[in-house]
């Protein structure tokens, strides 16, 4: 089966420091896949590669068959990309509504964006009882569902998720996991999961790349990397 998403050796930096060493993974269509790891393990770098946020300095990032590592982020976000921010970074003195069209400003088929607001509206009624309320007024958990509507408003193939349990309360993490594994499964949407919250992330996930050191540690099943003695120890937090 050809990957949807391919990164081949890739290497990254920030000035002199290598965030990314040698660093290849893949994502086939219809995969949730989950890049766990410590602080500074290159697990964001990674999605900023992706999305042309950070360049390469070495290595080649194939998407749908084409290269894409030299494309402008707006230019990767057209052919089917879209990211999650860590953070949220909602725009917080424009209403929920307007931080949700902001998803679609590639766009401009006006009926499909309005059907696809409705659907987000069925998605996450919250949003919809004060669609008029600025984004900066909402809890974490509110603002992070802005954060993924907003994503998903430019109807992505690939959902890029960058820590989106961070910050959140235990009932609010379970719901963002129902709603990852629902995008995933009822909109047909492809997903890299970036998550230091490692149990959850390899619960909701297909396959599994560990990072150390801007290095793939380990790979597998998300289900055989639950019972890994190694991940059990250095993310599971299980002696």
């Amino acid at each position: 089966m050809k990957a949807l998403l391919a990164l081949e050796g890739i290497d990254a930096r920030y000035d002199k420091v290598r965030a990314l060493n040698d660093v290849s993974i893949h994502l086939n269509e219809g995969e949730i896949v989950a890049l766990i790891g410590a602080n500074g393990a290159g697990k964001s770098t990674t999605l900023r590669a992706i999305t042309g946020l950070v360049r390469p300095h070495a290595g080649q990032i194939h998407w749908d068959g084409q290269r894409i590592e030299m494309l402008r982020p707006d230019q990767i976000v057209a052919r089917g990309i879209s990211m999650v921010p860590e953070g949220r970074h909602v725009y917080p003195f424009m209403s929920i509504h307007d931080n949700l069209l902001m998803g679609a400003f590639l766009r401009r088929d006006k009926v499909g964006i309005a059907n696809d607001l409705e659907r987000l509206f069925v998605r996450f009624p919250r949003l919809k009882e004060r669609y008029r309320q600025q984004a900066g007024t909402l809890s974490g958990g509110e603002q992070q569902m802005v954060a993924i509507g907003r994503a998903l408003m430019a109807r992505p193939r690939l959902l890029l998720l960058d820590e989106p349990s961070l910050g959140l309360a235990p009932q609010v993490i379970r719901e963002i996991a129902r709603v990852i594994k629902s995008v995933n499964q009822d909109d047909k949407v492809s997903i890299l999961l970036v998550e230091q919250n490692s149990r959850m992330a390899l619960k909701v996930s297909h396959r599994a790349y560990a990072l150390a050191t801007g290095r793939v540690a380990l790979q597998g099943n998300s289900e055989d990397l639950l019972g890994n003695e190694d991940i059990r120890k250095l993310y599971l937090g299980v002696a």
